[in-house]
């Protein structure tokens, strides 16, 4: 008689149903594991035999045989411990089997029993719901994987909690969603001294999810900018807040089960590898384009991150996901991320001050820029420059809005955009509109189209380029509260796109 129980095999986000069969048969004293384990899978083997053995539970001198379905599906991870364990109890006849087959499980088991938490949690209880089991995890994964509310949750301690709850004699209650993680405060926009237009260009970008490149000398802000992105920012909505914190999930970043509703901000080192930036590594695990998925990725010092790194960039901006293809594993992330770029003007760092003017310029300027393709640069809908602050500006008062009032005004555009876009799922804010949907909203009027065609003829804008001055332009009318994209609305939008551009 074969006894079934069910857990997850991860592909990317996703998480894949396997069913985990154990059979106790007659013959020479045995415990094959059987399914396309890797090394983790099988060292579940002892790990599980001294489970038992710490339970007073004796293996049988049979042939235990546990296969893990499909076959042909690598498997990875110590969370088969639990399932697996599982599996032979019901086998055994300790627990009833009916019930087991309507369980999903993952947890790694340690020698004494107890339960220790495992990545995933969250990716599992969605598919748990989608096959209509309940899910049995560690205590410690229990909040994380209860947001998930149409399916049932129950976080076990210790391998003889489990048995006490098929048995009947302690059922587990079933486990509560862990706190939303609030905030902390943020930096305020008004700490920034002068830098008006960048801060201009910071409110664009967040309200349309825009790219944007900062270009300044050191010292210049272009990091304190940066860094008061995430208190301008709306907060996720429900559906982006599950999407992000299952990728956060996968990457072992949720706190004690707790889903925060702040957006993702990651700044990467300019010396990590390619597999840190888009993903990979052994077990090809999300990078940090997809860790930023519905929120910033700020990259200070562009120009110094490896050529190969930057290129790979084009496409994830583009698409909004990333295929990590390895030898064994083919894996679609999503990484739909707003892209920050600070740079410095040339190697020294003092290309544009007029008092420490550089002896190699201009071609220290463009050999130091030229490390950042034409098709990258591109990409970018809003490049700014900024200059530095003199030392009698440093005592002046703090000046400009506050962040809390730029906030509101970038809530409400994006609001207007979910409104827009309501009919379109796989959209969701003006930088997501292309064809004949991003002619219907944001056509500007006579006046804007002829200011765009004379500047795509004498500056040689891409067709790429004058879709994506046409989206900032929409933004820009958003923030304005103007149901039509007019002359002002494209002009500011071209003077972002032309910053650094020279004539053709």
């Amino acid at each position: 008689m074969v006894a079934r129980a069910y857990t997850v095999a991860f592909e990317g986000v996703e998480a894949k149903p396997v069913e985990v069969q154990c059979a106790v048969t007659p013959g020479l004293p045995a415990f094959s594991l059987v399914g396309l384990p890797d090394k983790a899978v099988s060292e579940a083997r002892d790990r599980v035999r001294t489970a038992l053995s710490s339970m007073a539970i004796a293996l049988p001198s049979k042939r235990i045989t546990i296969n893990l379905s499909p076959a042909d599906m690598p498997k990875e991870g110590s969370h088969f411990d639990l399932p697996i364990a599982l599996a032979l109890l019901a086998a055994l006849e300790i627990v009833p089997k009916d019930a087991v087959e309507g369980t999903m499980a993952l947890g790694e088991l340690s020698l004494d029993g107890s339960l220790i938490a495992v990545l995933g949690a969250l990716p599992a209880a969605m598919t748990a719901a989608e096959e209509g089991r309940m899910l049995l995890c560690p205590r410690a994964s229990g909040p994380e994987a209860a947001w998930v509310g149409s399916v049932q949750v129950i976080g076990a301690a210790n391998l003889a909690d489990v048995v006490r709850h098929y048995t009947g004699q302690a059922p587990i209650p079933p486990a509560d969603p862990g706190e939303v993680i609030a905030p902390p405060p943020g930096r305020d926009l008004r700490d920034v001294k002068g830098q008006e237009r960048a801060k201009r260009a910071l409110e664009i970008a967040a309200a349309g999810r825009h790219h944007l490149m900062m270009v300044g000398t050191p010292g210049s802000g272009k990091s304190m900018l940066a860094a008061r992105l995430p208190g301008i920012l709306p907060p996720l909505t429900p559906a982006e807040a599950l999407e992000t914190s299952m990728i956060h999930s996968l990457a072992g970043l949720l706190n004690e089960g707790g889903i925060s509703r702040t957006r993702p901000f990651r700044e990467p080192h300019h010396t990590a590898s390619m597999a840190a930036i888009v993903g990979g590594g052994r077990r090809a695990s999300p990078g940090e384009i997809s860790l930023a998925h519905n929120g910033v990725l700020f990259m200070d010092e562009f120009p110094e991150f490896p050529r190969g790194v930057l290129e790979t960039l084009r496409q994830p901006i583009e698409t909004g996901e990333v295929m990590v293809a390895r030898a064994n594993a083919h894996v679609k992330y999503p990484c739909r991320f707003m892209l920050v770029a600070a740079a410095n003007p040339c190697k020294c760092g003092y290309l544009s001050d007029p008092a420490r003017a550089c002896s190699r310029a201009p071609i220290c300027g463009e050999d130091y820029m030229g490390r950042i393709s034409g098709p990258l640069m591109d990409r970018f809908d809003l490049r700014v420059e900024v200059p530095p602050v003199a030392f009698s500006d440093l005592d002046l008062p703090a000046s400009g809005e506050e962040s809390a009032t730029v906030a509101a005004r970038i809530a409400n555009a994006r609001n207007i955009q979910s409104a827009r876009f309501a009919d379109h799922p796989d959209m969701r804010l003006n930088a997501d509109a292309e064809g004949q949907l991003l002619e219907d909203v944001a056509g500007p009027d006579a006046e804007g189209r002829a200011l765009i065609n004379r500047v795509a003829e004498r500056f040689g804008l891409s067709a790429r380029g004058y879709h994506r001055v046409l989206r900032v332009a929409r933004t820009i009318a958003d923030l304005d509260g103007s149901q039509a994209v007019r002359h002002p609305h494209v002009a500011e939008a071209v003077s972002f796109r032309l910053a650094g551009m020279k004539e053709t």
